[in-house]
């Protein structure tokens, strides 16, 4: 097995996908912590500490031409395409992380960390845990799907790339991330906070959205400043490279705990499942206009619902009708000992999103 452990004066990261809500909270982790960071986004870096850069993933001449002069020794993959098909994700997701290995070919590239998800147990979206799935807690032991997932492409191009040239590796599976990131498809706690804001203006009761199944079962969720300490774990400390590993808070809940939790941060009347799931693209529909009014009132940063609420990604992890829970027996036994809880990830988000002007402040009464 490789070590990754390096002298602080090799440490530069390069962070794909850094505005991301995984890659933002590890830039974040790894500029306060000395390291020099470049982070490759669409959208601009808000820190003056951190370098940003801009590439099509699509095209290895522009990786090669926008890291012209980086040296490169850590690297962490966030980003990804949605695509309508789970043969187009494969497509195109492979491609992107292929594309960025080869252009890195030259740089004194010490670890590839590259982050994965829960689809790897459940499958892709178009086949969601449509066949039989292995035992929770999942394991990283467990097989394969024998499903098309653009998971498994990008390890095979992980590990093909680590082999022809020589780094160490990292593959990081996370459940549902809890996180700050605007324009995000992946985005629960955002989508939530938006759902119990547009409640509270309305008067209205938070209706849970999901199904029976997910209101009485046990699961658990990934913060995304944990997500980032287990990424910077991985590619740093000695012997735990070359594996993957899950990465959870380390607390399970259920959602008819948790719901009116959330309920009573916003001041909202908490309505839990009754009978059958009522998803958010159904009650939230055609209220882009009510946002954007909402935003005037309360001088918000972010007119524009689309960017803020991913209705469709709440709904199918709500929605979902089997028990997800995720053992960290492998990370812990290799050293990592984070923990969050998870109660308490979702509402330092909603202060920050009240913070930033995301949603509106706590003084807020009912339209």
């Amino acid at each position: 097995m490789r070590s990754s452990s390096d002298t602080v004066e090799t440490k530069t990261a390069l962070v794909v996908g850094a505005s991301g809500i995984a890659g933002s909270a590890l830039v974040d982790r790894l500029a306060d912590g000395g390291w020099d960071v470049v982070a490759l986004s669409r959208r601009p870096i808000r820190r003056s500490d951190v370098r940003h850069v801009s590439a099509d993933l699509n095209s290895v001449e522009s990786l090669r031409e926008a890291l012209a002069g980086e040296e490169a020794s850590h690297v962490f993959y966030t980003a990804w395409s949605r695509m309508n098909t789970e043969q187009e994700n494969i497509e195109t997701n492979a491609t992107m992380l292929r594309n960025l290995l080869a252009s890195l070919s030259g740089h004194p590239v010490k670890h590839v960390a590259l982050m994965t998800g829960l689809k790897h147990y459940l499958g892709p979206f178009e086949a969601y845990a449509a066949g039989e799935m292995p035992d929770t807690p999942f394991r990283e032991s467990e097989p394969r799907l024998p499903t098309p997932n653009f998971y498994y492409a990008q390890e095979d191009e992980l590990w093909a790339a680590a082999g022809k040239h020589g780094f160490g590796w990292s593959v990081h599976r996370a459940h549902t991330v809890i996180g700050h990131a605007i324009g995000n498809a992946m985005n629960m706690g955002l989508t939530l906070a938006v759902q119990a804001s547009i409640c509270r203006e309305l008067g209205q009761p938070f209706i849970f959205p999901g199904s029976e199944t997910q209101w009485n079962s046990l699961t658990d969720m990934t913060d995304s400043g944990l997500l980032a300490d287990h990424l910077i774990w991985a590619a740093t400390a000695d012997g735990v490279g070359d594996e993957a590993y899950n990465i959870v808070n380390g607390d399970s809940f259920r959602w008819r705990r948790m719901w009116p939790a959330l309920a009573a941060y916003f001041g909202v009347e908490p309505v839990g499942y009754a009978g059958h799931p009522r998803p958010l693209e159904q009650q939230m529909l055609g209220r882009e206009g009510l946002w954007a009014d909402i935003a005037a009132r309360h001088g918000l940063a972010e007119p524009d619902l689309a960017r803020l609420a991913s209705w469709w990604h709440t709904d199918g992890d709500l929605g979902r009708n089997l028990e997800v829970v995720t053992d960290m027996s492998k990370s812990r036994l290799a050293g990592f000992t984070g923990y969050r809880r998870t109660e308490d990830s979702f509402t330092r988000l909603f202060d920050r999103l009240r913070a930033d002007r995301l949603i509106p402040a706590a003084a807020s009464a009912p339209a």
